[in-house]
């Protein structure tokens, strides 16, 4: 398979947060804000593999600053690495401030997608190959966060996680 570039798969939602999507606070729901992540997620996943993705796994989410009501707020995602089946996707929420214009880092998110066929079986993924140093770096990390996922789930040994060996030991 040809390896595809980050730039290939990039998604960006935006949208106005609604009375309806805040808590008693004015503030948007943290499950609203993780369904626009999702959605974005699902749609990178698409268009790098071409196929039916499927949500394997929500690997972190760091909500770092409320997102209030009347917001426009913009979700980015791209693929930052590939494996066999699956892709970690990477995701960035902004807020645009209302008067300036400018965009401002309020979360972000790691999604794993799954490629599968017609019958839910998994199924390969292009490569990718990154081309920026911020895509270098995730891609590099990415490694490291799925060997600690496969330690923690009891499916692979520590000593068989070099790249975390490699955080620990000289």
């Amino acid at each position: 398979m040809q390896p595809k570039f980050p730039s290939e798969s990039v998604t960006t939602l935006t949208d106005l947060v609604l009375p309806g999507e805040t808590n008693p606070l004015n503030n948007l729901f943290g499950g609203e804000l993780l369904a626009r992540m999702d959605r974005a997620a699902s749609i990178t996943a698409r268009r790098h593999s071409r196929r039916i993705c499927v949500t394997a796994s929500v690997n972190h989410v760091a909500f770092n600053r409320a997102i209030p009501l009347g917001s426009v707020v913009t979700v980015e995602s791209k693929v930052s690495r590939t494996f066999n089946s699956s892709m970690e996707i990477y995701i960035d929420v902004w807020i645009e401030d209302r008067e300036s214009g400018i965009k401002n880092k309020a979360n972000e998110a790691i999604y794993t997608f799954v490629a599968v066929d017609e019958t839910g079986r998994p199924i390969p993924v292009p490569p990718i190959e990154p081309e920026t140093e911020l895509e270098k770096q995730r891609y590099e990390a990415a490694l490291r966060r799925k060997q600690l996922s496969l330690v923690l789930a009891g499916k692979m040994k520590p000593s068989e996680a070099t790249e975390l060996k490699a955080l620990f030991m000289e």
